[in-house]
């Protein structure tokens, strides 16, 4: 399985900003744990968002693959999830993606409670 690392993270996230802004959208916030991306963007209305994705991961996976940062080939599951903010939560939710390692890194309660691990 090829995964997102930290090693190449950081430069992941640059180049997927400037996909989107070459579409002329804009990067509010952007992070990735392994195994998937969270992005917060302002999009304008001339794309869908299917559109958006669609160009980001495969665009992304390219260049990915070009630069030979996994030693399988790299590809993004199938779909995605989008939703929708008000802009009086963007501040939040700027918040939840920059943590989501720490978010992620939380067992359930139910697991916490039945495992000792």
């Amino acid at each position: 399985m090829a995964l997102i690392d930290k090693s190449w993270k950081d430069e992941l996230h640059k180049y997927i900003t400037g996909i989107f802004q070459n579409q002329d959208h804009k990067i509010l916030q952007i992070n990735s744990l392994p195994d998937h991306t969270h992005i917060l963007v302002g999009c304008k209305p001339i794309h869908s968002i299917s559109e958006v994705v669609q160009k980001v991961k495969s665009e992304s996976t390219k260049w990915i693959n070009e630069k030979g940062f996994c030693k399988h080939k790299f590809a993004w599951q199938e779909g995605f999830g989008a939703f929708s903010y008000s802009k009086s939560h963007v501040n939040s939710v700027i918040k939840y993606i920059q943590n989501q390692e720490t978010h992620h890194a939380k067992k359930p309660s139910w697991k916490r409670i039945h495992n000792s691990d």
